[in-house]
């Protein structure tokens, strides 16, 4: 568990990381505007080319599926054990500071005025904006079984890479409690999904993926609030002009996610209806 600590907490690569141009990668917003077209143009464009071939069948794709899940999974539980850990740390070192104004919970939710970009709870939401662009590669994926355009699922990614840049490029309150429910749950999402692929659940993951976006979109609404409240409460959190904006992109989620579980809901729904008909015709012919 020491050693553990050590480089989840104490390596100097993350306790004095830094956001900058010159030492991280990605952190420019030239940079982050064009891989988000890019990611938009080439899913775009795989889905055109998909049409344009006719092709009927899935593309297979083998163990790579697979792979990008364990992999989503087993990153996902790194951060969120590496920012457990730093937000430890943090609070143990600057509490002295901050501890007759506020708790540990409420420094998570609202950093002071001020707050740079640098350091441990930083150098893990680095890590998770870095790991989104591992996480768009789903989308791939989706195109090349389905040969639908999930418009949905590249609105959302688009929108998490450029919170996930907004959060450290602004020190925005709140980061460290969403990351922490967001790689929870992506963990547990794409550890299900990795043993579905393999094989071991031939049931659907959708009712279970869509429990734990439910779960995922209560907490972060929770987040949000407090961080609203404890602005006001408490003279002023870091980086409310980022988190305005990330509330309006986060509404624009909730809205598609609900059209889409709605929609969802209705069709399974005409389906039953329709398969219970049709059973109920098949029983009656039998009879006669």
């Amino acid at each position: 568990m020491p050693e553990m600590n050590y480089w989840l907490a104490e390596h100097p690569a993350v306790v004095y990381f830094r956001w900058s141009p010159t030492q991280s990668w990605g952190s420019t917003w030239f940079f982050l505007i064009t891989s988000i077209s890019a990611y938009i143009a080439i899913s775009t464009t795989l889905h055109l080319l998909l049409l344009l071939l006719r092709r009927q069948k899935p593309v297979p794709l083998g163990p790579i599926p697979a792979l990008h899940s364990l992999a989503m999974a087993l990153i996902s539980a790194t951060i969120f054990t590496g920012m457990l850990s730093s937000s430890v740390a943090e609070i143990r070192d600057t509490r002295w500071f901050w501890q007759r104004s506020k708790t540990p919970f409420q420094w998570l939710l609202c950093f002071p005025l001020g707050t740079r970009p640098s350091g441990r709870v930083f150098f893990w939401s680095y890590i998770f904006y870095l790991s989104r662009f591992l996480h768009i590669l789903k989308t791939f994926f989706t195109i090349l079984r389905h040969r639908k355009f999930p418009f949905l699922q590249v609105f959302n990614h688009s929108i998490l890479i450029f919170m996930s840049f907004l959060w450290i490029e602004f020190s925005q309150s709140f980061q460290v409690l969403a990351i922490l429910s967001m790689t929870l749950v992506f963990s547990l999402v794409y550890g299900y999904r990795f043993f579905t692929e393999i094989g071991f659940s031939k049931k659907s993951h959708f009712p279970f993926v869509m429990f734990c976006q439910i779960i995922l979109l209560l907490t972060n609404l929770a987040w949000h609030i407090g961080v609203l409240v404890l602005h006001f409460w408490k003279g002023g959190c870091n980086g409310m002009g980022a988190w305005v904006f990330n509330t309006f992109l986060n509404s624009f989620v909730l809205m598609f996610f609900f059209h889409f579980y709605v929609k969802k809901c209705i069709s399974e729904r005409e389906f039953g209806s329709e398969v219970e008909g049709k059973a109920a015709i098949n029983n009656f012919t039998n009879k006669q």
